[in-house]
Parts: structure tokens; sequence; C-alpha cells
């Protein structure tokens, strides 16, 4: 008897050999494919769905890991697929050969063996319902399990049942029938999409409600009779009404999702950082807020905002509606790059702190100009004369900004920009007109770069998933000339502040913003900052139309304090603490530098130690003078002439220039010595019209003239005008003469009484 087991062993031991050969030559020859397509799906940093896209076979199916599914819908599928699913490798052979005998002693197909894993490699690999194909689905069953987990062999069976359609998958059919998570389904709706996918054409949700019903009561109450659950709550999902519809997949943020969608290609599930109730809440106010504007044919709008310390995106509205294609509203705002205004003027300044040339106090020249021929104007078309730097920049001037960037340097500038996170600035496409917003850039950019503000001068890329971490940070600005530039744009005394806001300033959340908008009133912008969040707003058409009411302080800064409204009203978390670079002095009012000897009155300002250059004021010189005051005299002429010191305002040349076409009165200085004979060569005059190697079309015999002007200082009381070195006019300093000019490449040039002098070539052309 033992030598007949032995034998019955050792055939066993070379059977199981041979069937496990030729399972593994079968396994090399036939490996298992079982790399599925599944539907993108985009999630808030909460988890909560923001949007999801059809898969590669146009199939809602969306993997859905097992710790997400409602462990009632887990143990329901369990109990009535595949009661032995956590023993079995594969195939339950006792419950083949059960499902053999009832279907033979019955001539009929009474029960099914599929296992779990049976039924997966069919839904991968879909067959006829053949013998050779059962064998095949084993073959497969068996292959899933060497491969995967029994978890995992779960998880993927569940993402695939089909529910009617284009459905598939319990995450999918969840989301569409009861507009919930598959985490949150009850034991009535774990059951009801238990049974759906054995008959998926059959029970048709809209047609046959009382048969799922019906099907459902049924394993409700197998489940009870064989104790899976209890009474209490098989009767509540008994009473549970079936409230199955089909409904549309959430669709928020929908240009970030999109954006997402095509960065991550090859990720199925993405957790950003977006802050879902802030989304919703912003997506909400923007969307009325255009509504509101559109009888001022103001149709578009877009709203970012970052998270300051951490860098990342928690708030992206591409427009106000993606859906209305008639306004181009799926054209993402965020991106598009559009003419900023005067947005970029706190970084001109911020570069100015930088390299010491001003401080907030330092004194700028708000007066006509003329560089190379390019007239800046402000907004308002008025002229303010003397003002300081922080009166120009948070009264948004444009005269001193394009004076400063003139000083500066157009490659300084546009170097500083890029370094910024403005990578679409380019030195070639550039003017000075770039500090009055004469380049494209994208409200993403623009937020990029006040953020940098807030973090004390330091750069972070914008990120846009919840894991995400900055490891490249960039220090384009100082700390402290982060602090001045913040400190200049959150006070309240300016004018793009809206009008109804005016006797309402209590309203307005504190934050340092600036405002900006673009020639031909076509993009209005508003960008502010707190030490948690910076919000960046813009508004306008996609298809560039100008609107005349359109401006970034009326349209633009109501949104922006909507938005901070809702993000973090009246926060408690305090401001920016002053840097230990920052140190205080007392300047002149005067003209911003340290108090000279004729000096009478002093501030308190803020510089930067070891930048800000150290000059002292000479807002006022002494003169040596005759007796009546009429004449100057030098070192050179003054003889035994008798004299007497006087003291004069020293005021720079574009000023006087300013003074004289105002009509403003100011005290000359009275001419020089006529009979002096010393020569001067330092700070003559400076020809302002006509523009040196300009051309100009006239038109033959029509008398046009050329209007020459130049600007001196206080020093200067005769102007002489040569052309082509002919003298051909003589004025007052800072007095605007007209000439006929001939045609040609001519030499304009002039000189005052002191012998100083200057010139410009410039070329006539007839049309």
């Amino acid at each position: 008897m033992k030598r007949k087991l032995r034998s019955i062993g050792k055939w066993a031991l070379r059977v199981t050999a041979v069937w496990l050969t030729v399972f593994l030559i079968l396994h090399f020859i036939f490996p298992l494919k079982s790399d599925l397509s599944y539907s993108q799906t985009v999630y808030s940093k909460e988890g909560v769905l923001m949007s999801a896209f059809l898969n590669k076979e146009d199939k809602w199916r969306i993997r859905t890991d097992l710790k997400n599914i409602s462990p009632l819908m887990v143990k329901t599928i369990i109990e009535k697929e595949d009661k032995w699913f956590r023993w079995h490798f594969g195939f339950n052979p006792v419950a083949m050969a059960r499902a053999g005998f009832q279907n033979i002693t019955r001539q009929k197909r009474v029960s099914g063996a599929s296992t779990i894993t049976m039924q997966l490699a069919r839904l991968i690999e879909p067959k006829k319902r053949t013998f050779a194909n059962k064998f095949i689905e084993i073959f497969r069953a068996v292959q899933l399990e060497m491969r995967y987990s029994k978890d995992e062999i779960l998880e993927m069976y569940l993402s695939l049942l089909p529910y009617g359609g284009n459905i598939e998958g319990v995450g999918s059919a969840s989301l569409i029938y009861f507009g919930k998570p598959a985490s949150a389904l009850s034991l009535s709706e774990s059951v009801i999409l238990s049974v759906i996918p054995n008959r998926p054409g059959s029970l048709n949700i809209r047609t046959k409600a009382k048969a799922i019903e019906k099907s459902r009561n049924y394993w409700l109450e197998y489940f009870l009779q064989h104790g899976v659950f209890n009474k209490k709550l098989v009767a509540d999902a008994l009473n549970e009404p079936v409230q199955i519809r089909k409904r549309q997949l959430p669709a928020f943020a929908r240009h970030f999702c999109l954006r997402l969608k095509s960065q991550y290609a090859d990720s199925t599930h993405i957790k950003t950082s977006i802050h879902y109730a802030h989304q919703v809440q912003v997506e909400n106010i923007l969307k009325n807020y255009v509504e509101r504007t559109r009888e001022k044919n103001i149709r578009n709008g877009s709203v970012l905002v970052l998270d300051n310390r951490t860098g990342r995106v928690l708030v992206y509205c591409g427009s106000n509606d993606f859906d209305d294609r008639e306004n181009a509203g799926q054209v993402d705002g965020i991106r598009a790059l559009r003419s900023p205004g005067s947005a970029l003027k706190p970084f001109l300044y911020a570069r100015s702190f930088d390299l010491g040339l001003y401080t907030p106090n330092s004194v700028l020249y708000d007066v006509p100009v003329n560089i190379g021929g390019y007239e800046p104007e402000n907004y308002d078309r008025e002229f303010n004369g003397s003002i300081t730097l922080k009166h120009a920049l948070s009264f948004s001037l444009n005269i001193p900004a394009v004076c400063v960037l003139n000083q500066i340097g157009l490659p300084d500038f546009v170097k500083h920009l890029n370094a910024c996170g403005f990578k679409s600035v380019k030195i070639k496409n550039s003017g000075l007109s770039l500090a009055l917003g004469g380049c494209g850039v994208s409200l993403q950019e623009l937020v990029t770069a006040y953020s940098m503000l807030a973090n004390e001068g330091k750069l972070k890329a914008p990120a846009f998933l919840n894991h995400s971490v900055i490891h490249h940070v960039t220090q384009p600005l100082t700390r402290e000339s982060a602090y001045l530039t913040t400190n200049i744009l959150q006070t309240l005394v300016r004018p793009d502040i809206p009008q109804s806001f005016f006797h309402n300033t209590y309203r307005i959340p504190k934050v340092a913003w600036k405002t900006g908008t673009s020639f031909g009133r076509k993009d209005a912008w508003a960008i502010g900052y707190n030490k948690d969040y910076t919000v960046g707003v813009w508004l306008g058409n996609f298809d560039g139309e100008g609107v005349p009411s359109l401006s970034g302080a009326e349209t633009a800064t109501p949104l922006l304090f909507e938005v901070f409204t809702v993000l973090d009203y009246n926060s408690r978390k305090g401001w920016f603490n002053t840097p230990p670079g920052i140190d205080y002095r007392y300047v002149c009012p005067r003209t911003g530098n340290l108090p000279g000897s004729f000096c009478t009155e002093q501030i308190v300002d803020e510089f930067i130690k070891g930048k800000t250059l150290q000059t002292e004021c000479r807002h006022e010189i002494e003169i040596m003078v005759n007796a009546d005051s009429s004449l100057t005299y030098c070192n050179t002429c003054m003889g035994d002439n008798p004299y007497k010191l006087k003291r004069y305002p020293n005021l720079p040349a574009q000023l006087i220039n300013f003074y004289e076409q105002e009509k403003v009165a100011y005290k000359a200085i009275p001419p020089h010595n006529p009979a002096c004979t010393r020569v001067y060569n330092a700070n003559g005059p400076k020809i302002v019209s006509p523009s040196n190697e300009a051309e100009y079309l006239i038109e033959a015999g029509s008398g046009t003239k050329l209007m020459l002007n130049a600007e001196a200082d206080n020093k200067s009381s005769k102007i002489f005008w040569f052309v082509n070195d002919r003298m051909v006019a003589e004025s007052k300093p800072n007095q605007a003469v007209f000439y006929e000019p001939p045609f040609g490449n001519i030499k304009i040039s002039c000189s005052d009484d002191l012998g100083r002098s200057s010139f410009v070539r410039v070329v006539v052309k007839q049309f």
C-alpha cells in the first residue's frame, strides 16, 4: 500500500512538473498584457475631483485606489462574486467542479465558476464565452496572481467593471450615477453597483429602475439570510430610495486641469495645489463680476492666486466662462501675453534702490522730456514738477519712470526683468516705453514677480502639484529693496483706489498693490499681496478690443479687493518686518539728499546701508553778483569789481524749461558778466527738439517749420541757434523758436552766453 501511495505521489509530482513547465513556457511565449488606459483625473489638494477626461478609448474609466472605495462596496462585491477570493490562486477548482456538475445534470448553464481574477482577465482581454477561452482565462488569471497582490487585483477589477455605454469602474459609476466618490457609497448603492455589471445592457438606469431595485432587494435579502450584513443595515438599505441618474462629472478650474493634463500626460491621478473652496468661490466671483461689466463691453477676465510661502497655485481662473465660445472663453488668460501697462514700475524702482541711485524720498522731476525723440506723457497728460519717488510710484507717473529707466539703462533693466521671471521680455524688442508696459507679459509672470516682493526678494517658480517642493530659489532683489517697494505700494493715498472706495477705505484689506492699464485701454491689471497671498487680476477682451472705460483702478482693483476679502480679510498675521539692512537718515525734502549748508528743513528717510549714495544736497548755490544783482561774476572776471554773495535755487535744466513753458515764477540767476573771457565746458544747453538723427518729412512750399528748443540751467541767459554753422535765431533759455529748414542732412547746434554748446544732426526730406 505504501509502495502504491509513493507511486501515486511520484506520478502527481511528474504531472505537476509537466504542467508547471508547460505553464512557464506559455507564460514566456504569451506574456500578460495589463497596461490599461485610464481616465486622467485632476484633484484639489483636499482630494476633491475637479475634472476628469476620457481615456484613449473614449471611456470614463477612473482608476480608484482600494482605500478610496467604501468597505461596504468591497465586501458586497467579494461576497457576491467570489467568496474565496482571498484564498485561491486565480481559479477555484471546487467551484468549477460544482458548476460543471450542475450545468451537465440540468442541461443548461445554471451557475458559473469564474473568480474575480478570471473576470478581470476577461475584462482585460474580452473574448467569447467558450470552453477554450475559459482555459485562457484560467491561464491569464494565474499570471495575474503571480504578478499582483490580491488588493491590486481587486482594485483593477473594480476599476474595469462595465456600467453601460462608455462608463467603466466603480469610481466612474459612483460619480456619474450617484454624484459622490466611491468612498461615500451606502450599502444600497454598493449593491446596485454590484448587480449592474452582470447585465450592463439590460439594466439601463433610465428604463429599468424597477428591475434594478428588484435585483438590489434580492441580494440584500440574500446577504441578510447568509449573515453578511446585520439586520438594521439591510433594513436601512431596503428603505433607501433608488435615486440613480446620469450626471455630468465635475468641471472646475478647467484651464488649469487641461494644462496639467497636457503637462503630466503619463499620470492618471494628478493631485494639485488648488484650494477647492477658494477656487469655487473665486470662479463665482469672477463670473458674476464680468457679467456686471458686459454692459461696458468688458467680456473676459482672469484671476490667479499664489501661496507666498510655498509658491503653490491656490486659485487658477483662466477665464470667467470656459464655455463662452462667442467670447473665446477657452483662451487661458493666465498664460496669454499682454501689455502690462504700469505694472512693471515697482520692479524698475526696486532696481534703482538696489543700485543705490534713489530712496523713497529722492526727488524726481515730472516735466516734459524728449529722450531721443521719445516724449512720454502721464495718464492725465498733466505735469507735477518736483515730486518724490514714492509719489511717482504710488501715483504711477509715467515721465519719472521713463527717466529712471533711461538712467539705469535698458539692457540692465531687461536683464533684471528676465531674472524676475519675465522671460518674454527681450532687449531687441524693447525701448524706453518698457517702463510703461511696452512689452508682452503674462498674468502668471506678474503674479510670480509680485510674490517675490512678498518673499523678501526671493523668486519661486509657481508650483501646481500639492506635493511639489520648491528647490530652485533665486534672489533678483534684496530684502531691503523689496521692503521699500512694498511700503510704497501699501499706501492708501493714491489715485488707483476706485472712486466708490474713497469714503469706505475700511473695506479695503491690508495689501500692497499696483494697477496697470495698457495703451488703447485693452488690458486692466491689478496685482496685490500680503504675507500669505499674491492675487493677480486681468480684465479686458481676448480679441484685443479696447474699451474707453477700462482701467486698472476702476475696473480691476474692485475685483482684486473682492477676491482678497474672500481669501484673507482682516488678516491678523502682521505685516512685513523691517530688514536689518534698512537704516534711517535725515534728508532735505527739496532733493532727498543729505542736508547741505543751506538746508533748513529735514525729514526722515529710509535707505539701504552700504548701497545708497550719500550725496549732499545742493538745492541752493551761493553766487557772486554785482551791487544791484543784475550780473554774476566768476573768479576770472570778478577783478576789483564790488560784489556780494547771494543764494539762488540750483534748478536742473529740465525743471527750468518746465517753469518757462508753464509760466511758473522762479528765482533766476542773473546773466553772467559779458566781459568775462572764461570758457565754460560743463552743463551746456541740451537740445530737446529736434531729436538727434531723426527724419522729418516736409511738403515743399508749405512753410512748415521745425521747433528748436534747448534745456539750459539757471546760469544761461541767452541761447544762439545755428543751422549748418550759420546763426539763424536767438532766444531766451528754455524758449522755443521755429525755423523753416532746408532739405537734406543738416546740423543744428546751439550755444549759450557762457560759450557752452551742443548739436544734433537731422534729415529733412520732401514728400
